[in-house]
């Protein structure tokens, strides 16, 4: 009996040991449950077995029955314990293994981290660790070995170590890119200043763009671009303070600030390019317009005819014939309002464009309709 006792008790262990491992691997396959009712089976039996061997000298033996009994429930327990180690064996096993392996993961990890921190703290390093980039990945890299030594569970303590290595490797990277700033923040310096040449002399004839709108076409066709100008030179000039700031910055080697300022001076320009556009690219497009409105037109119409017989081919002509029918009267539309001694030629070109967006809208539901699995 003792021996049957004491290996109930070692698969009962091992069993034990499994079934958390895989609880803190994947909970959501509930082994817990199951594995309780099996664990309360082996403590009862092995509560028969202590009480058997706890017998004092003044009271009477067992008797014979008693033994068998509690050989008996140590053998069905053991029994029942087998099986569902064998029905789980391969993920029990698997779920062991992860759980053996995490302290090597960790180690490793921690390994790499220190390793990456010497890097940092060597001479060849020393003037860059006060590089935004470099702290905030030194800083990223002490949270993650901060939470890695306060993990517990194989789980959580694989995840961090994950992030610790991939935290080292980015401090690592980081540090490789660091001798290259200065050069990287000489050449934006250099090409936003080359920009902002460019982008001054453009919004120079913003004034004169904008007179001719209101001069050759209806006010309306150019309402929404009131203030274009003066939105072009107030980026404009913050795009010069930005470019101050970045020269600054790389006079004083701090070349990452100066990239940052450099790449705000680049959006800063590339919004008073915007305003610029708008009103140069309305102009262009309503002399265009002006000179041959008859060609928009004719494309919107060659258009709708193209997803008229694409809804015919298809065999689409009772779901969409009639909706593709009803564009030919806001085309018509948009022709008809070419009045005046001023049309509105914006009207128009936002009205066609309009029935151009539904007409495509349309031939992708159709194709995405007939051409799907």
């Amino acid at each position: 009996m003792v021996a049957a006792f004491l290996d109930m008790d070692r698969r009962q262990s091992v069993a034990e040991a499994a079934v958390t491992a895989s609880h803190e691997l994947e909970p959501e396959r509930g082994l817990s449950r199951t594995w309780t009712p099996i664990r309360e089976a082996c403590y009862r039996a092995a509560e028969t077995y202590l009480q058997l061997a706890r017998t004092e000298p003044e009271q009477p033996l067992a008797s014979t029955a008693e033994y068998e009994r509690a050989i008996q429930q140590i053998g069905s327990a053991t029994r029942t314990l087998d099986d569902f180690y064998g029905h789980h064996r391969a993920h029990l096993e698997h779920a062991m293994a992860v759980a053996a392996a995490t302290p090597q993961f960790a180690h490793r990890a921690r390994t790499e981290a220190r390793a990456a921190i010497r890097t940092l703290q060597s001479p060849e390093n020393a003037e860059f660790a006060d590089y935004p980039s470099v702290q905030a990945a030194a800083g990223t890299l002490d949270t993650a070995l901060a939470s890695l030594d306060a993990a517990t569970g194989a789980v959580a303590t694989r995840e961090w170590a994950g992030r610790v290595e991939q935290a080292a490797a980015a401090l690592r990277e980081t540090l490789a890119r660091a001798p290259g700033q200065s050069t990287r923040a000489r050449n934006a310096v250099a090409s936003v200043t080359t920009r902002i040449g460019a982008v001054r002399t453009r919004s120079e004839g913003l004034s004169t763009a904008y007179s001719a709108l209101l001069r050759e076409f209806n006010a309306a066709s150019s309402a929404d671009l009131t203030g274009n100008d003066r939105h072009a030179a107030e980026l404009l000039a913050k795009a010069e303070e930005s470019l101050v700031a970045a020269r600054t910055a790389l006079a004083a080697g701090r070349p990452e600030q100066a990239l940052d300022h450099a790449t705000a001076a680049r959006s800063q320009l590339a919004q008073a390019e915007q305003n610029v556009d708008a009103v140069t690219g309305r102009l262009a497009t309503l002399r265009a317009v002006r000179e041959n409105p008859g060609e928009k037109v004719d494309t919107v119409r060659f258009r709708l005819r193209d997803a008229q017989h694409l809804a015919v081919q298809r065999g689409m002509t009772a779901e969409w014939g009639s909706v593709l029918d009803a564009q030919l009267a806001r085309i018509d539309r948009a022709v008809d309002s070419l009045t005046g001694i001023h049309p509105d030629y914006w009207a128009y070109v936002r009205d066609l464009d309009a029935v151009t967006d539904f007409i495509t809208g349309v031939v992708q539901r159709m194709r995405g309709r007939t051409d799907g699995p």
